[in-house]
C-alpha cells in the first residue's frame, strides 16, 4: 500500500513538471513569435484605416466584427457573435466640408455628433446670432430662413436635445427671459432719464444663457442648422438623450455643427458687425432602417482542464466615428487579438478556457459588458480574472496584486523581465479596496461590481513619447499613427504571457484580500468607535 502512494506520489510530481514545462515552452514560443512576428499594428492599420470609426448601428462596426470574428477563425479558435441588444435605426458617416464664402473666406475646421443629421446637399447660406427672447425671435424671424444659427454655450461633446422634455425646459427659461427683458427694459429707461446726472447707471440684468433656445421655432422657420463654438480637438459623441427612442420617421433634420473655437470667434465678429458672407457645407451623415443588432464578438481558446473556468482579455470594438478609433480602443483591441494569435500560434493548450472578448457598445455605455455579465451572473465565480486594455497605446510596466495572488503572479511573470530591458515589469502589492457598487467607466467595471477580480497591468511611458490620452479621448484625432508601435506590440506579449499564466494555474486566483467586505469593515469601525 505504502509503494503504491510513493508510486502515485511520484507520478503526480512528474505530470506537474511536465505540465510546467509545457507551459514553459509555450510561454518561450510566444516571447519568440512576439518578438520575430508580432502583428498587432497590422490588425490595429485594418481595423482603423479600412474600417474606420466603429460606433454600434454602423456598417463600420459590423464589418469590424465580421472581420475580427474571422480572424479568430483563421486562427483555430472557437467563435462566438454574442448578441447583446439593437437600436431602433443605424447611422454611417460620410464625408464632411465647410468653408466660408467672403474676402476672407477660409476653410472650416468642424464636425458633428453621431447620430445627427447632415445637409441636405451642399448648403449655402447666411450667419445669424440666435435669440435669447421672444421679442428678439420675432423681430429675427424673417431672416432664419436659409440662415447658418450660431448659438451659445461650449461643444461638450454631445448634440443639442430636440426632445420633449428638453423643449419644455426652454419653455420655462423662455418665460424667465422674457420677465428679465421687461426689468431691462424699465432699466433702460431710468438710465436714459438719468443721463447726465450724478445717478449712476445700472447694468442690465443677464439673459439665461441656453444654447438653441428657440430651436423648434428656429427649424420650423428654415434655418439650415446650428452652429457651437468648440475647443480643438474636437470632441465628438452621439445623441445618447435621442437615439433610443429614435424611429426612421423621426430622425434629426437639422445639422448640429461643433465649430473650432477660433474660427467661431471670427465669423461672430463678422455677424454682430452685419458684414455680409455666406457659409457652405457639405455634411454627409446618413442613417439606415433599423432595428439594426450588435454583438460581442468572442474568441475561445478551450480549457483542457477546466474548460468550465475562465480568464478573459478584452477590449472594446466600438468607436466614434469623427476619427478611426486607433486610441479608444483599437490600442485595447488589436493587443488582445494579437495576444489570442500568439498563444494559439505557439500551440498553448491551456487548463482553464481563455475568452477574447471585442465589446460593443462600450461608447454607448458599457452595453456589451454589462450584459454579458447579466447574462452569466451564476458563472461569475469561475472567472479567475478579467484583464481589460482601454487606456491608450503606452506599455505595461507592472502589475498590482493583492498577497494571496503575489506567488502565483511572480511566477507568472517572471519570463516579462527577459524580453526587453527598455520595458521592466514590477509586481507590487496592492491593498484591498472596497468593492465598486456601481461600474466604472470601462468594461471591467461590470466585472468589478459583482466581485471578479479586474488585475490588469499598469501602463507608463518609458522611452517619453509624452502621450496624452485626453488630448485624443473622443476626439477627432484618434488616429492609427497616434499608437505607438513598439508599446503596442510588447503590450500583446505581456497579455499573452499573464493570460496563458492565469489559465494554466492549478487553481482559480484566490479572492481572499482583494475586495474589503463592507459587513466587516462596518464592524470593524463600529469596535473601533467604542474603544
Amino acid at each position: 500500500m505504502k509503494k503504491i502512494k510513493i508510486i502515485t506520489l511520484i507520478i503526480s510530481i512528474l505530470l506537474s513538471i511536465n505540465t510546467i514545462a509545457q507551459s514553459d515552452s509555450v510561454v518561450q514560443k510566444i516571447i519568440e513569435i512576439g518578438t520575430t512576428d508580432n502583428q498587432t499594428m497590422d490588425h490595429l492599420d485594418i481595423l482603423c484605416n479600412r474600417f474606420g470609426g466603429r460606433p454600434i448601428g454602423s456598417d463600420a462596426y459590423e464589418n469590424a466584427a465580421i472581420w475580427a470574428a474571422s480572424k479568430f477563425q483563421e486562427w483555430g479558435m472557437e467563435v462566438e457573435m454574442d448578441e447583446v441588444g439593437e437600436l431602433p435605426v443605424g447611422f454611417n458617416r460620410g464625408p464632411w466640408f465647410g468653408r466660408m464664402l467672403s474676402d476672407e473666406g477660409m476653410h472650416l475646421h468642424f464636425a458633428t455628433p453621431s447620430y445627427t443629421s447632415g445637409t441636405k446637399g451642399v448648403q449655402r447660406g447666411h450667419v445669424l446670432i440666435e435669440p435669447k427672447t421672444q421679442a428678439q425671435f420675432d423681430r429675427m424671424k424673417g431672416r432664419l430662413l436659409g440662415s447658418w444659427v450660431l448659438i451659445s454655450g461650449v461643444n461638450e461633446g454631445w448634440p443639442i436635445d430636440y426632445s420633449e422634455k428638453a423643449d419644455s425646459i426652454r419653455n420655462s427659461i423662455k418665460v424667465k427671459n422674457a420677465e428679465t427683458e421687461k426689468e431691462n427694459n424699465e432699466i433702460k429707461r431710468e438710465n436714459w432719464k438719468n443721463r447726465g446726472t450724478d445717478n449712476p447707471q445700472k447694468e442690465l440684468l443677464k439673459l439665461i444663457e441656453e444654447p438653441a433656445l428657440f430651436y423648434k421655432e428656429m427649424k420650423d422657420a428654415g434655418i439650415l442648422g446650428i452652429i457651437q463654438s468648440s475647443k480643438t480637438p474636437i470632441r465628438v459623441m452621439y445623441d445618447r438623450k435621442n437615439l433610443m427612442n429614435m424611429t426612421f420617421e423621426t430622425l434629426p433634420t437639422v445639422p448640429d455643427i461643433k465649430l473650432d473655437e477660433h474660427q467661431y470667434e471670427i465669423i461672430k465678429q463678422m455677424a454682430e458687425e452685419r458684414r455680409y458672407f455666406e457659409l457652405e457645407f457639405d455634411i454627409r451623415n446618413h442613417f439606415k432602417m433599423g432595428p439594426v443588432k450588435y454583438h460581442n464578438v468572442i474568441g475561445i481558446i478551450p480549457g483542457t482542464e477546466f474548460p468550465d473556468e475562465y480568464v478573459i482579455m478584452s477590449g472594446h470594438l466600438d468607436a466614434y466615428d469623427v476619427a478611426t478609433g486607433g486610441v479608444d480602443d483599437g490600442s485595447g483591441v488589436t493587443p488582445t487579438m494579437e495576444a489570442a494569435r500568439l498563444i494559439m500560434e505557439a500551440g498553448g493548450k491551456p487548463k482553464r478556457t481563455i475568452l477574447a472578448i471585442l465589446w460593443a457598445g462600450e461608447e454607448f455605455g458599457l452595453l456589451g459588458s454589462q450584459s454579458w455579465v447579466d447574462r452569466h451572473m451564476d458563472e461569475l465565480h469561475k472567472v479567475s480574472n478579467m484583464v481589460n486594455r482601454d487606456g491608450g497605446p503606452t506599455v505595461p510596466t507592472g502589475v498590482s496584486v493583492s498577497d494571496a495572488m503575489r506567488d502565483d503572479f511572480e511566477l507568472i511573470c517572471k519570463p516579462i523581465n527577459d524580453i526587453n530591458p527598455d520595458f521592466p515589469f514590477e509586481i507590487t502589492s496592492r491593498e484591498p479596496s472596497e468593492k465598486p457598487i456601481k461600474a466604472w467607466g470601462t468594461d471591467s467595471g461590470p466585472f468589478a461590481v459583482e466581485g471578479v477580480p479586474t488585475i490588469g497591468p499598469k501602463n507608463g511611458d518609458p522611452k517619453g513619447y509624452d502621450f496624452n490620452y485626453r488630448e485624443i479621448w473622443h476626439t477627432e484625432r484618434d488616429l492609427y499613427n497616434k499608437s505607438i508601435k513598439v508599446y503596442q506590440e510588447h503590450a500583446a506579449l505581456v497579455t499573452a504571457i499573464i493570460v496563458y499564466g492565469i489559465a494554466n494555474l492549478d487553481h482559480l486566483l484566490v479572492r481572499t484580500g482583494y475586495y474589503i467586505d463592507p459587513v466587516a469593515e462596518t464592524g470593524k469601525k463600529k469596535n473601533r468607535t467604542k474603544k
